[in-house]
């Protein structure tokens, strides 16, 4: 009973934190929005006995994902954003689909509760953090590395967005790098200093 009511009152923050997601104007609300998605599914997690993805949710969605999506919000500026009015049919196709996803919903709630009660094998190790750690680092580790990869690219991508200089001012950047470094191997070089 009090597992469902746990389940409730998460489920319950998640859905309120992701329609503030979607009502703000402001990028910046609507990620610290995110943020309390991602930490009531870290909750529900907790109540599912899956302590291992709960902590993995706020360390790495809550922590490191929302940081960079921060950090771009704040690049681009983009809380200076006008609305235009030309895509209002949007706003049809957005409550189609809000209501083919709630009768979605529906009807798995429909079927969760229709079907057997079994009971949990406890000897099973899915979800545990040494079996996650073993089948990441053995059987899972070029995905695992694919992932490190594309998010490098994603940080390069939103440091090459955030510098808006034409090719000018890219030159002189570089010419200004490469005559310090230079300046610092002439001053490092002991021949020159005799």
């Amino acid at each position: 009973m009090a597992s469902d009511v746990l389940f409730y009152i998460f489920a319950g923050f998640a859905i309120m934190c992701a329609v503030s997601m979607v009502y703000h104007k402001n990028p910046l609300y609507s990620a610290i929005s995110l943020v309390g998605v991602f930490i009531a599914l870290s909750c529900l997690y907790v109540t599912l006995a899956a302590p291992f993805i709960a902590v993995v949710q706020i360390l790495i969605y809550a922590g490191a994902i929302m940081v960079l999506v921060v950090f771009v919000i704040m690049l681009l500026n983009l809380d200076e954003d006008r609305r235009e009015n030309r895509l209002g049919y949007l706003y049809a196709v957005g409550g189609g689909l809000g209501l083919i996803l709630l009768a979605q919903t529906f009807f798995i709630f429909y079927a969760v509760m229709r079907a057997p009660q079994q009971a949990v094998n406890t000897a099973e190790t899915a979800g545990k953090t040494l079996s996650i750690g073993q089948a990441m680092y053995t059987e899972y580790l070029l995905p695992v590395e694919i992932v490190g990869v594309m998010l490098l690219m994603a940080i390069i991508g939103g440091v090459v967005m955030s510098r808006r200089l034409n090719q000018e001012q890219i030159e002189t950047v570089v010419e200004a790098e490469m005559n310090l470094r230079n300046q610092q191997e002439e001053k490092d070089d002991f021949r020159i200093a005799f």
